[in-house]
This record gives structure tokens, C-alpha cells and sequence, in this order.
């Protein structure tokens, strides 16, 4: 059974845009909006708001009113409300668990900076178990007009980017938008090689055909189940990163995979999830591709 758009709203005006850019593609989708909203008690907080229930009213009244600014917007649209005293991380992973996908606001310093992500953000898309939308505050609709692409990284084995992938098309498919799907390569040290896969290389016709036949071949069962979208096959030489972040004017959405790294300190993210996340100046879904089953 397919879930609803969740969307975590904390009063700032990057959670009102994430609220914004969830209650769109619900409507797209067909899908009923969930808007979850996770506090604490603050003992210190303003005058006029420094017991627990004031507290918690401002926070009922907040979400009540951010629901009905997106009801008017789109009068069809099913909306339901959580309001719940816990940690965000907690709550926010807890709430993607049961969702199509969980839409966060991020704070937006100009181009160069990009997104910064708080502890928060980062902790829920390191250990949420569905794909996670990052928003900036200047978001607007016409971002999604046509013409621009879902841009999507790819990289491995076909099953390595399969959620990825599978998430890009779904979207595009829901937009009436094209995908752009990349694929970055390097230059490996000559040891790095294996008898087979120099071989492969010969038989591939060097290094690039290789990579242009890898894409290929990841896209292939993705082609044959989204036939209506059009697909731009992108491959170059440089750093996964980089070369996202090169093709990032043209896109609507940009679509990343994520394995998550534990550490002492808790789940990390990659450092291409990462570097995108902080610098793409569009919003950005990052996917799980250990847990989101990839079926075509």
C-alpha cells in the first residue's frame, strides 16, 4: 500500500516551503499530505509562552494555520496533522517509516553555500528507511515548469542506483518531466585493475564507451517501464559530485542515493549526498538504496 507525502513542519519558513512543495506533489501523486510537527517543551521560551500547555497550543495553532494556507491552495487535497512531544529525529525517522517519502524545509545561504544542514536534517536522512526531500525557503512552483529535468546519479552496478532511479522515473513520470541521468568517472590507478576488468575495458572500447554501456545497461528496465519519458543520458569525467553540481541549472529535483555510514557517533551520510545537499540550489531527494526496493 502506497503512503502518504510526509512533510515535517517546524514554524520557519524552510518547513512552510517543504509543506508547499509536499502539498504539490501529494496532488500529483493522488496522495494524502501528512504534515507531522515534533517539539519539546522549552522552559525558557518567551513570556507569553513559558508553560508547557501555552506551549503547546502556539504549536497546535502554528500547524493549524500552515495546514489551512496549503487546504486553500488545493481545496481536494486530504490533510492530516501530527502533533507529537518527542525528539525530531525520533519522530521525523518514525514518521518516513510508513511514508512515500518524508519532505524536510533547509536553510539556504546563497548559491555557493547552498543548503546547511542542521544535526537534525542530517541524523533523519542518514537513518530514515525512505527517501527524504531537502526544500529551500525560496523554493517556488515554477521551478517545476517543463523544461526542467529530474536529474538523477548513477554510478556501480545497475542494482547499485536501482532506488535512485526508480524514484527519478516515478517523479518524472508523475510531472510529465524528462530525466537526466548522470553518470561521473575517474581515472583508477593502473593497479586497480583486474586481468578481467582490463578485459572488459578492451571489449567495451576504453574507458568512457564503458561507462556509456554501464549507463545504458542501469537504465535499460527503467526505459521499458517509463516509455512516455524522455531520457538524456549523461556521462563524464570527474568527481560524482562535481559533475551533479555542473548539470544542477538544468533541474527541477536532484535525485541521490545514499548508503549510510555508522560511526561511534552515530549514521553518516556519503560525501556525494553530502556535497549535493549543501551546494544544489534546487531541491534535493536523497534515497536510501539499502532499504527502498527497486523492482522495475
Amino acid at each position: 500500500m502506497t503512503g502518504p507525502i510526509t512533510a515535517g513542519v517546524d514554524g520557519t519558513d524552510e518547513s512552510l516551503a517543504a509543506l508547499a512543495w509536499a502539498a504539490r506533489e501529494a496532488v500529483r501523486r493522488d496522495l494524502e499530505l501528512r504534515v507531522v510537527h515534533a517539539w519539546r517543551f522549552q522552559p525558557h521560551a518567551a513570556a507569553d509562552v513559558a508553560d508547557r500547555d501555552a506551549q503547546e497550543r502556539w504549536v497546535r495553532d502554528s500547524v493549524r494555520q500552515a495546514v489551512a494556507a496549503v487546504a486553500e491552495r488545493h481545496p481536494a487535497l486530504a490533510v492530516t496533522t501530527d502533533v507529537q512531544e518527542g525528539g525530531p529525529v525520533e519522530s521525523l525517522v518514525a514518521a518516513a517509516a510508513d511514508a512515500e517519502l518524508l519532505v524536510l524545509g533547509s536553510r539556504g545561504h546563497g548559491p555557493v553555500v547552498g543548503f546547511l544542514l542542521g544535526s537534525v536534517g542530517q541524523q533523519v536522512i542518514a537513518e530514515a528507511a525512505r527517501p527524504v526531500v531537502l526544500v529551500r525557503a525560496d523554493d517556488k512552483p515554477s521551478s517545476e515548469a517543463a523544461g526542467h529535468e529530474i536529474v538523477v546519479g548513477q554510478h556501480g552496478e545497475p542494482e547499485d542506483s536501482g532506488p535512485a532511479l526508480r524514484f527519478a522515473f516515478e517523479t518524472a513520470a508523475a510531472r510529465g518531466a524528462g530525466v537526466r541521468a548522470v553518470r561521473a568517472w575517474t581515472l583508477p590507478p593502473v593497479f586497480a585493475y583486474s586481468p578481467g576488468s582490463l578485459k572488459l575495458l578492451d571489449d567495451a572500447g576504453g574507458l568512457e564507451p564503458y561507462e556509456r554501456k554501464a549507463l545504458a545497461a542501469a537504465l535499460r528496465p527503467w526505459r521499458e517501464r517509463f516509455p512516455d519519458v524522455p531520457v538524456v543520458e549523461h556521462v563524464e569525467m570527474g568527481s560524482a559530485g562535481q559533475v551533479l553540481l555542473s548539470v544542477a541549472g538544468r533541474a527541477q529535483l536532484m535525485v541521490v542515493g545514499r548508503r549510510a555510514h555508522r560511526t561511534a557517533v552515530g549514521s553518516r551520510i556519503g560525501s556525494v549526498a553530502h556535497g549535493v545537499l549543501h551546494h544544489a540550489d534546487c531541491p534535493v531527494a536523497v534515497v536510501p538504496q539499502d532499504r527502498l526496493t527497486a523492482e522495475p
